[in-house]
């Protein structure tokens, strides 16, 4: 980190502050698998490097490994005489579960919280930020060095890597950079990363009818999809939050990802599928005899409504303002977003920069995944479409 000094008496524990930043950071390689953490603390410039700690903890989920760093961070503040803690943490879950804004549901959770939140108490004032993962590095850099030394030590056989030694010589240089887009985009920065999930079957989607602002629930098997993508994210991790469109069978699917994900759901209006209008619960075949030439019209014009209904351009300005409302309160993280075909596809299509023929040329599954980036500078990427192998 250019610009960083380092006071290495403070690790020796001869000089007190006031007030610090802590950055911490957590990760595991499975989630649950070989798990470590990362913390740092600055001066309150920011510029000066006063404490430094990280550890292996063997298997562990990311979340668990996340907390382990803040409370870390903290007992560092803590032995320096902090006496107020500014935390910054990429993780949203950790940062609105200690300000008190989410509930601590899942019990791996529920102790470390507990901990972080008694060593908080012996400072004056603690706040939390979150930020995004770029600005996280150097606690990401220690994170990933904790998780090297977990996973040698697993696949040696130890079940317990002993924690390593607080560092006494950090070197700012040494952080890991921020993922990159692929080489031949010339996108820079830390992309914001939406996982992109159609819902679950639903009876509508069985009989192949056209189903927009209706709320069918979802089908036993629709029920059954949204497990197994709930285990896939639950087993990928990393995800920072979850947002969902407003309708039922999103909502449904999203629920149970975001329970394995222990995290909350968070609903977007925008999300919502196109409003067919009078179409909504006809058939393909059923709507192009009620209004042929409408119905023609719309398979190859964007700006043609169903009679009552919206048109694909107005689905696609919508998800400009749902993607640029995402980039602002999620950038640089990953998260994972519930929809429907629509939205996914405009998604896509904005992702790709290519015209509305996608929108007539791509197939997505029920409960697929798709992955769209966008980058800081207006670059963008799609590194996966339509993607059922969990199914």
């Amino acid at each position: 980190m250019p610009g960083v000094q380092l006071d290495l008496g403070a690790h020796q524990g001869i000089r007190t502050v006031t007030r610090v930043v802590v950055e911490a950071d957590g990760g595991s390689r499975g989630n649950p698998g070989p798990a470590g953490y990362g913390a740092v603390v600055f001066d309150a410039d920011h510029r000066t490097v006063l404490a430094e700690r990280h550890a292996s903890i063997g298997r562990a989920t990311n979340n668990v490994a996340e907390y382990r760093g803040l409370l870390a961070g903290l007992t560092a503040a803590a032995e320096l005489g902090a006496d107020e803690v500014d935390v910054r943490m990429d993780s949203k879950l950790v940062v609105e579960q200690m300000s008190g804004r989410w509930k601590i549901k899942h019990p791996d959770m529920i102790p470390l919280a507990a901990a972080a939140r008694e060593t908080a108490a012996k400072f004056r004032r603690v706040d939390y930020t979150w930020i995004p993962r770029a600005e996280n590095a150097y606690a990401d850099r220690l994170a990933n060095v904790a998780m090297d030394a977990a996973a040698e030590a697993l696949v040696s056989g130890e079940e317990t890597p002993a924690p390593a030694e607080p560092s006494s010589s950090p070197s700012p240089a040494a952080a890991t950079p921020a993922p990159t887009a692929p080489g031949w985009t010339g996108a820079t920065g830390s992309p914001t990363r939406l996982l992109l999930l159609r819902h679950g079957q639903t009876p509508l989607s069985v009989e192949r009818r056209y189903s927009g602002r209706g709320n069918p629930p979802l089908t036993e098997l629709g029920r059954e999809q949204a497990v197994a993508a709930a285990r896939r994210i639950a087993a990928r991790g990393g995800v920072a939050a979850v947002v969902s469109s407003p309708l039922g069978r999103a909502r449904e699917t999203a629920t149970v990802a975001a329970d394995a994900l222990d995290l909350p759901v968070t609903v977007h209006n925008g999300l919502i599928e196109t409003d067919f209008g009078e179409w909504e619960g006809l058939t393909f075949g059923e709507a192009a005899q009620r209004d042929p030439e409408i119905h023609r019209a719309w398979l190859g014009d964007t700006s043609v409504r169903p009679p009552g209904g919206e048109s694909f351009d107005e689905v696609h300005k919508r998800i400009v303002a749902v993607r640029d409302d995402l980039v602002s309160e999620y950038g640089g993280a990953t998260v994972l977003v519930v929809s429907h075909v629509t939205p996914i596809k405009t998604f896509l299509r904005l992702a790709l920069d290519s015209g509305p023929s996608l929108l007539y040329r791509l197939h997505l599954d029920l409960a697929s995944f798709s992955t769209a980036e966008f980058y800081p500078d207006g670059g963008s990427s799609v590194r996966l479409v339509n993607d059922t192998s969990h199914l």
